[in-house]
């Protein structure tokens, strides 16, 4: 029970609860390891729970479960089967054996007759046992037709697929590919590859047309990749022509489609296609020009990126690091491009060559540094005991941009102490007092990166201080009323009142809750600070002046 109100959470496991309560679970099938039922909800969803104890995973047909993995049918269903007594839970299980014996008596004729009378009211059924049925007896040709025309259909976005749609699509293709995967165990697998090759053209189309936030597309290809692999091993296609298919996968996919096959398929390939896809990607580069700095933008970028990577892991599998620099020399177009060589370098104990590169790259973009160059270049001065240089060079960048994030990597560079946060806030205090131009970005930063690094160092009488006098963001006020709770519970209050304030404004259950715990939170530090009745007057204001919200008054009285 703790384990499924923890994945659920407490407002979906109560709405579970009252489904289930209310008898809206018909169980379907209880068995060992396996739940399923149906359960009304705004239509009826189907839900499937498997495993037992702590240990479970589920799925659901409603919005809820493909928006957040988890929903309040589960929970129902869930606790619907720890309700049962021995009596019903027999009952229950009883259901699918029925089901089973029955239709084991039917005999063979009856079955199929059955079948094909779900399946000329279920498509999705019907072509399930029709692409069964062509696997287990077409002709290659007319297979190979039908599963195109299935991969056809199924990749399809015919528009713009939302995220809440995605999912749909996604099991449509899911499903051609397990036919497709079946061809390996019914020894047709060299109908797989070219099957695998319209697949991956219409993927490579398809991508670009669906939101993929939950990278259920990537997923897809992946999974297709592992058939290709299966299916290679199994045909065992001529090395080098694989290679070369292998290769301009690799290479001209906009969505990195067979990325590092030269090592994956290594085992297919053999000396001779390594050899073959290793030229190639030699060949091609030697055409590229070299990279100068700030000419990032170049049209072929990617492609140079993705020969780069192929032409490293080789270099790295030979463990030749020379030929990983030239490599990398090739493209120097940013900061970031010379941190990468100097990285490497010092990887393998060579901190004079990354030092030597570390201070090109500080060089050369001196008017547009890279605080992770700056950052990695004071670590190798402090390794090579050139700590003032590195002391010179990490604050010259908190000045120039002051931000929390660089203070702790300086910090942990260069040791910190109070002398090193006494200078880092008079120098912030410094800069609010000088006059500058409000429009400027970095002056409306100032007084939010000193409250963090105040709060860092938990000066938190400072910190409120600065709040007072300067023009603070709520985000950085709340940081620092959570984080002070304890010495400045009075102010911290004040803070969470006006955050209140702001999220019943703007309405909505979540927001409603949310000021609720905070509520919560503000009678625990005024009970400490022994002004209840202050607290109760507050509270008696804040409803009077939302008492036209009536979810949040619900809420509220509760």
């Amino acid at each position: 029970m703790a384990a499924l109100r923890h994945m659920a959470g407490d407002h979906i496991f109560a709405r579970g609860q009252a489904y289930r309560d209310d008898g809206k679970v018909e169980l379907v099938a209880v068995e060992a390891t396996l739940i399923v039922a149906r359960v009304l909800g705004t239509e009826v969803y189907r839900a499937r729970l498997e495993g037992g104890g702590k240990q479970f995973a589920g799925e659901c047909s409603c919005p809820a479960f493909a928006d957040r993995d988890f929903c309040k049918h589960l929970v129902a269903t869930a606790l619907a089967v720890n309700a049962l007594n021995g009596e019903r839970m027999e009952e229950a299980r009883s259901r699918f054996t029925r089901i089973r014996d029955h239709l084991r008596a039917q005999g063979v004729e009856a079955l199929v007759e059955k079948l094909m009378t779900l399946a000329e009211r279920n498509d999705a059924l019907f072509c399930d046992l029709e692409l069964a049925a062509a696997i287990a007896g077409e002709d290659d040709k007319t297979l190979l037709s039908r599963l195109r025309g299935a991969i056809a259909d199924a990749v399809s976005t015919r528009g713009f697929v939302d995220f809440a749609e995605v999912g749909g699509w996604a099991s449509g293709i899911e499903f051609v590919l397990e036919r497709i995967e079946s061809l390996v165990v019914h020894g047709r697998a060299a109908l797989v590859l070219p099957l695998l090759d319209d697949f991956f053209d219409e993927m490579e189309a398809a991508l670009g047309e669906i939101n993929d936030s939950d990278g259920q597309g990537g997923e897809l290809v992946a999974r297709a990749g592992d058939i290709h692999l299966k299916a290679c091993v199994a045909t065992k296609p001529e090395p080098v022509e694989l290679a070369r298919i292998l290769y301009a996968r690799e290479v001209d996919s906009e969505w990195d489609f067979f990325h590092g096959a030269s090592e994956t398929y290594a085992a297919v390939l053999g000396d001779a296609g390594i050899a073959e896809y290793r030229r190639l990607a030699e060949e091609a580069w030697k055409k590229l020009g070299p990279l100068h700095p700030r000419s990032r933008n170049e049209d072929r970028y990617g492609l140079r990126f993705r020969l780069a990577s192929i032409l490293e892991r080789f270099a790295e599998r030979d463990g030749d690091v020379d030929a990983c620099i030239e490599i990398r020399k090739k493209g120097l177009s940013s900061a970031y491009d010379y941190l990468g060589i100097a990285q490497l370098c010092a990887t393998y104990g060579r901190d004079a060559a990354a030092l030597k590169w570390a201070e090109e790259g500080l060089w050369q973009f001196e008017d547009n540094p890279d605080s992770r160059l700056i950052v990695f270049t004071g670590e190798l001065y402090e390794r090579l005991g050139r700590s003032a240089d590195a002391e010179i060079l990490l604050w010259r960048e908190f000045e120039r941009a002051p931000s929390i994030d660089f203070y702790k990597q300086m910090k942990a560079v260069l040791g910190g102490g109070s002398l090193m946060r006494d200078r880092a806030v008079a120098f912030l205090k410094a800069q609010l007092t000088e006059p500058k131009s409000r429009s400027s970005p970095r002056w409306a930063s100032l007084p939010d990166v000193l409250i963090r690094l105040l709060v860092v160092e938990q000066l938190f009488d400072d910190a409120w201080d600065v709040v007072a006098k300067h023009d603070v963001r709520a985000h950085e006020r709340m940081g620092l009323a959570e984080a002070s709770e304890a010495s400045h519970p009075a102010r911290a209050w004040t803070v969470y009142a006006d955050h209140i304030e702001d999220i019943v404004r703007s309405g909505g259950q979540r927001n409603y809750q949310e000021a609720c715990r905070f509520i919560e939170r503000i009678r625990e530090l005024r009970a400490r600070l022994g002004e209840m009745d202050a607290h109760a007057l507050w509270l008696d204001d804040l409803a009077l002046r939302h008492k036209a919200k009536r979810n949040f008054m619900k809420l509220l009285r509760k």
